[in-house]
């Protein structure tokens, strides 16, 4: 759902390329968050990619990446641990800082939230931290080494499976785990702290985000995912996710005022590459989702296209309204309008004929409700006015639209 994905590469804390993602906002680029994903995982999981779309379109780049060995990126995984993950998250904050800007977001999942909060303290330009899922200890990976953890310990390794997937841990994972303490970090990070755990996690308990919270200094703020999985598997639940990060994140970041090469002045709409219909719409420095129903292919993730000129009609007669009774001087209530579209017949339309060419026009029609006592000579003079909106003039005499092509980079 990212506006536009870029495919990075950075060495890791070993020398070994890590393979990324920078999901772009489709405009000006407010900050750029990191995303940690969590143990044995991918950048490419669900609540990853969706987490990242949502933020991009409030104007937050991500960056998030495989650990050394996981997905991607090159390294061998049996090698790593707590602290390499924690060396490899340094290594994504420089990588930004030189080639873009450091990141202020820090978001990690799971075991990725743990070591999200044990680096945060670390990087100064570092605004606001997120965790999914989080453990309060590390050591808590080790309950999903079950039965193998035994034989790691007495042998020195083990094949153990995680995800469906077998990999390779050894005994320096374990003791590395043990020796980290997050506490003291937590206290010590002094930034804002948004922590997201379900109450029915089985791979992570809910007690852990109380100790993390308790921990934390204030602003600290915590939302229950409900009925979520570990792993955010629903698309629902991802999307809930998202959009709660999305709407916590803003009062902590700078402005979101376009400048220099970033302004421009008028509407983009940019495909996402997340489903067959979405696009990403910013208009200044306001951004949203325009989508189809899933009725017809879409996601559903926002308005349609007849959606925005609906409400392009129905705000412009409100605002209209507004300022007439405002210039006159009239008691008039709140207002709203209702706008509903359909296609119908010419001469069943208001205006035109019937023709061959064209059988159908498109008719919208607006309802137009007013708390407080109506008279009839109001009710008129509301109607009269509301033809007066510039929007329903532009839709009743039309208009002309010139069609320019050109090519951008890929």
């Amino acid at each position: 759902m990212s506006v536009s994905v870029e495919r990075v590469e950075f060495p890791g804390h070993s020398g070994a390329t890590l393979a990324a993602r920078l999901d772009r906002p489709n405009g000006p680029i407010r900050a750029y968050a990191l995303f940690a994903h969590c143990f044995a995982c991918s950048k490419d999981l669900l609540g990853a990619r969706r987490i990242a779309a949502d933020l991009a379109r409030i104007g937050v780049a991500v960056l998030r990446f495989d650990f050394t060995g996981l997905g991607s990126s090159q390294g061998e995984f049996a090698s790593t641990n707590f602290t390499s993950n924690i060396e490899d998250l340094r290594a994504a904050a420089d990588y930004l800082r030189r080639h873009h800007r450091a990141p202020s977001v820090l978001i990690g999942h799971s075991l990725g939230g743990a070591a999200v909060l044990a680096v945060a303290k670390d990087i100064p330009e570092v605004r606001a931290v997120v965790t999914i899922a989080a453990p309060a200890d590390p050591a808590h990976a080790l309950k999903n080494l079950g039965a193998s953890l035994e034989q790691i310990e007495a042998d020195g390794e083990a094949q153990v499976e995680l995800g469906g997937r077998r990999f390779t841990i050894r005994r320096q994972f374990v003791e590395d785990v043990r020796r980290h303490s997050l506490r003291e970090a937590i206290a010590a990070m002094k930034k804002p702290l948004l922590i997201l755990h379900s109450p029915i996690d089985q791979t992570v308990g809910i007690e852990n985000a109380t100790r993390i919270f308790l921990a934390a200094k204030h602003p600290k703020s915590f939302v229950s995912l409900d009925k979520a999985d570990h792993l955010l598997s629903d698309p629902d639940d991802a999307a809930f996710a998202a959009q709660v990060i999305g709407g916590w994140l803003p009062r902590y970041l700078p402005p979101d005022t376009p400048q220099g090469e970033e302004a421009f002045e008028h509407v983009r709409v940019m495909e996402t590459g997340d489903g067959k219909f979405q696009n990403a719409v910013q208009a200044g420095r306001h951004r949203l989702f325009a989508d189809e129903p899933q009725s017809v292919g879409g996601g559903d993730t926002g308005p349609s296209p007849y959606d925005l000129i609906s409400a392009a009609l129905g705000a412009c007669t409100s605002m209209t309204l507004r300022l007439y009774a405002d210039r006159k001087s009239l008691d008039l209530g709140r207002i709203q309008v209702e706008v509903s579209h359909e296609k119908v017949h010419a001469r069943d339309g208001v205006g035109g004929g019937d023709s061959p060419v064209h059988p159908k026009i498109d008719c919208f029609t607006r309802t137009i409700s007013v708390e407080g006592e109506l008279t009839d000579e109001l009710t008129e003079k509301l109607v009269e006015i509301a033809g007066k909106c510039p929007v329903h003039r532009t839709l009743e005499n039309g208009s002309a639209v010139r069609t320019e092509v050109r090519r951008t980079p890929a």
